[in-house]
């Protein structure tokens, strides 16, 4: 059986790209496709097996390899050009334009929806497209809208990676799909008991995450020691007004990080995600979290057991939220175990089961 995975773009080793190599260590014979592959070697080997993907037109435009993004409106048509007929199965990993891969009736598409798919065209257009930017959307957004419209009539069956996205896929496309969770390193991740009196976040600061609100909430409670952990457009603009008890790292890789994770009194998480890695890894390591009781973290972080829930995005929802944390206990066992949970063998046991059923019926 010759497999074929199809990835939106290949730039950093993040959350998506830990679904891809879970995927792989399942097909290690897959053959994988990419509109980008900007990838290190290290990258490369941590998250394709040292593979090289097969990638588009947009690789060898100018500047592409840093301003990739900006040729969004090409995106449809250089994924619709990928010549999968040769593959019996097509497995989609799919944030964006994946899932508008070309198949024909004697493949079986299969794709994991790792969110919202182009979420910044529907619901958040005013997050990401800014000043100049103002112009795509009122260019090309409904060309875009139309693509992911159509392209989501393009896979045989969809899993989506939270309920969450299952709801919205049943809401925007009319489709029916399966929820499995993605991995989480809960190897590395692990159990410590003892905490000391510092919050932490992890996150890219870009606009959604919503790293400055945190920032916010803790400058009003000067008290409480505050780490950041990441980097991203907003850093300096979050340093600018960060007080003295908020401590800034920088970007830390996963190793670095899992002893903040650990020794945290608590992780605090205000993004709406369609599902959030971050925060398992924190409550792997039997740290309670902080979380916006709304999309994935909702369905993670049981209030009052794993953690908190506060239900708006405002510092005085975060500032509540801490205060009412801090009159409760929590057990780092019993959060460690719900953890383990989402590990990365369950999410390949559950892949390849579903996959292999799909086969069956498809044959």
């Amino acid at each position: 059986m010759k497999v074929a995975i199809v990835h939106d773009w290949l730039v950093v080793n993040a959350g998506a790209e830990r679904v891809l190599r879970a995927i792989l260590d399942i097909y290690p014979e897959a053959d994988i496709f990419s509109l980008v592959d900007f990838l290190d070697k290290k990258e490369r080997d941590d998250v394709l097996l040292g593979k090289h993907a097969t990638v588009s037109f947009i690789q060898y435009l100018p500047f592409a390899k840093k301003h990739f993004r900006k040729y969004l409106l090409l995106f449809p048509k250089a994924i619709e050009t990928f010549d999968l007929g040769s593959y019996d199965l097509v497995i989609s990993s799919s944030w964006a334009v994946a899932k508008g891969v070309r198949t024909d009736t004697k493949q079986l598409h299969i794709s994991y929806y790792q969110a919202r798919n182009m979420k910044y065209i529907w619901e958040e257009e005013n997050l990401y497209f800014t000043g100049i930017k103002r112009l795509l959307k009122y260019i090309g957004i409904n060309y875009l809208k139309r693509f992911d419209i159509q392209s989501s009539k393009n896979a045989d069956f969809i899993i989506t990676n939270s309920n969450f996205v299952k709801n919205w896929v049943k809401e925007k496309y009319h489709r029916a799909s399966t929820v499995i969770y993605p991995p989480v390193d809960t190897d590395r991740f692990v159990l410590h008991e003892d905490k000391d009196d510092y919050y932490m976040t992890a996150a890219r600061f870009v606009p959604y995450k919503k790293i400055k609100l945190i920032v916010e909430a803790f400058n009003e409670m000067p008290g409480k020691k505050l780490v950041l952990i990441g980097d991203g457009e907003e850093y300096d603009e979050i340093k600018s007004i960060a007080k003295s008890n908020i401590h800034m790292t920088g970007f830390k890789n996963s190793d670095e990080l899992v002893p903040y994770m650990q020794h945290a009194k608590a992780f605090v998480y205000a993004a709406i995600e369609d599902f959030g890695i971050v925060p398992i890894e924190a409550m792997a390591c039997g740290t309670p979290v902080i979380a916006l009781g709304i999309a994935g973290t909702a369905e993670t972080v049981i209030d009052g057991l794993y953690g908190v829930h506060f239900m708006k995005q405002t510092k005085e929802a975060i500032i509540e939220a801490v205060g009412r944390f801090e009159q409760l206990t929590f057990d780092p066992h019993l959060i460690s175990r719900n953890a383990q949970t989402y590990s990365t063998q369950r999410f390949k046991n559950d892949i390849k089961a579903f996959v292999d059923s799909k086969l069956n019926q498809f044959q």
